[in-house]
């Protein structure tokens, strides 16, 4: 059997499509890679900012108002799509704001907080916007007993995105650095090659994905943002027919938020307390989206074998004893090991999150269903790199103990997955079709 079996698709759904849709996760990776976790992150903490003692939280509170803004939009423009049936549309457009606004970043340079600030948090929502409308295609893709394996197929897609984004930079910076070049005019290039790598693969998505939804009927007087808020309402009022979706939710929120952290902060954490340089830290992330890829890939069959909650709590345990790995290390062989176990768990806990949330959105719900889904996760964007901003201000920048209470929020996750009924979840999304 083929590696990329068509029987894992819907009828009338062909693999060139499916290529199309994971060309999405391989063009906005680069993103997430070079901006949030290796690159712009320690740039702004130790240049942009100055190495201030807020700089941290500064960082940390940019990316929670840009998640604050996402979680009270999200959901309603996802209802908004369905309604319209423009989700492409929406990511089109989605899109081309995150690929401007990064580009904006080549701008910012040292003491340029505002300037920094604001393409952050600009791009960081767009961003935001493109993942979440992007993964509402999921369930129109694949079948409800093949959600894992399709969608680890284009989250493993997305990492080497990242990969390539990332070895484009780091093969500049290698270049920059021997020329004696300062990273004030070396990191702004990173930014442009990052925004023309989302922009050239994203256009593989816009030709090759289809919007299959149909507009769906409503009052010719209702607005469509009218309608799609009481439509939402509607879905809260309901929540006890979803209440499997709705703890799987409050599950997002807790691993999701230790996720952030990693993304957002391991450069920080390998720089300030191990001494990482530029290099060293771009090299460990591309080790991080190595073993994410393996770990998207190969976890998505095993997930759809085992199913679904079991995966994910395997994960997540995997994320505790990453979090005391990082701790206890001292020098980098125990680190990259650390990095190492957090990329087999970053792709596989991500990936089998969006498969879950697909199982539990019913047909005619998907883009609002993942738009609560997106609220989840920007709520937990916002509350673990906050924390562990404020825990390095109050500790006076003990970035150990900072990382350590991160872990609390996977054990806090994996806690609250039992208490998922996957059957009754799926039943739910069904009977509601």
């Amino acid at each position: 059997m083929s590696l990329f079996d068509s029987s894992a698709l819907n009828v009338g759904v062909h693999k060139r499509e499916v290529f199309g849709w994971a060309m999405y996760d391989f063009a906005n990776s680069g993103y997430t890679t070079v901006v949030m976790t290796a690159v712009f992150n320690a740039y702004f903490v130790g240049v942009v900012a100055g190495n201030a003692s807020w700089a941290t939280l500064a960082w940390t509170s940019s990316l929670a108002l840009s998640s604050l803004v996402v979680m009270f939009t999200m959901p309603s423009l996802g209802a908004l799509a369905d309604l319209r049936a423009f989700k492409k549309r929406m990511l089109m457009v989605t899109t081309a704001g995150c690929v401007l606004a990064t580009a904006v970043l080549a701008l910012a340079g040292p003491g340029d907080v505002g300037l920094a600030v604001l393409a952050i948090v600009v791009s960081n929502i767009f961003y935001s916007y493109g993942e979440s409308l992007n993964a509402a295609f999921l369930p129109e893709l694949a079948r409800r007993d093949a959600l894992g394996r399709v969608s680890g197929w284009g989250w493993s897609f997305g990492y080497l995105g990242g990969m390539l984004t990332l070895g484009l930079s780091l093969g500049y910076v290698i270049w920059a650095q021997g020329q004696g070049i300062p990273a004030t005019q070396f990191v702004p290039v990173t930014m442009l090659i990052t925004a023309a790598v989302y922009a050239l693969s994203s256009l593989v998505t816009f030709s090759l994905l289809k919007e299959r939804a149909l507009p769906q009927s409503r009052p010719s007087h209702d607005s469509g943002l009218r309608a799609s808020l009481a439509r939402l309402a509607q879905t809260w009022r309901h929540a006890r027919d979803y209440r499997d979706f709705i703890t799987l939710l409050a599950c997002t929120v807790a691993y999701q938020a230790g996720i952030a952290v990693v993304i957002a902060l391991a450069a920080v954490y390998a720089e300030q307390v191990l001494g990482f340089k530029q290099t060293q830290t771009m090299m460990l992330i591309f080790l991080v989206n190595i073993a994410s890829a393996v770990g998207a890939f190969g976890f998505g069959y095993w997930q759809d074998r085992v199913g679904h909650r079991k995966a994910l709590a395997v994960t997540l345990v995997g994320w505790i004893v990453m979090t005391l790995l990082a701790v206890l290390a001292t020098g980098p062989g125990l680190f990259w090991v650390a990095a190492v176990v957090a990329g087999l768990c970053m792709g596989s806990s991500q990936s089998a999150g969006r498969a879950l949330a697909g199982a539990f959105a019913p047909e005619k719900r998907l883009a609002e269903f993942f738009g609560l889904w997106t609220f989840a996760v920007r709520l937990a964007a916002i509350l673990g790199p906050m924390t562990y901003g404020l825990v390095t201000l109050i500790t006076a920048g003990n970035h150990r103990i900072a990382i350590l209470s991160t872990g609390i929020f996977f054990v806090i996750g994996l806690i609250i997955l039992t208490r998922v009924n996957v059957p009754r979840g799926i039943g739910a999304a069904q009977a509601a079709a």
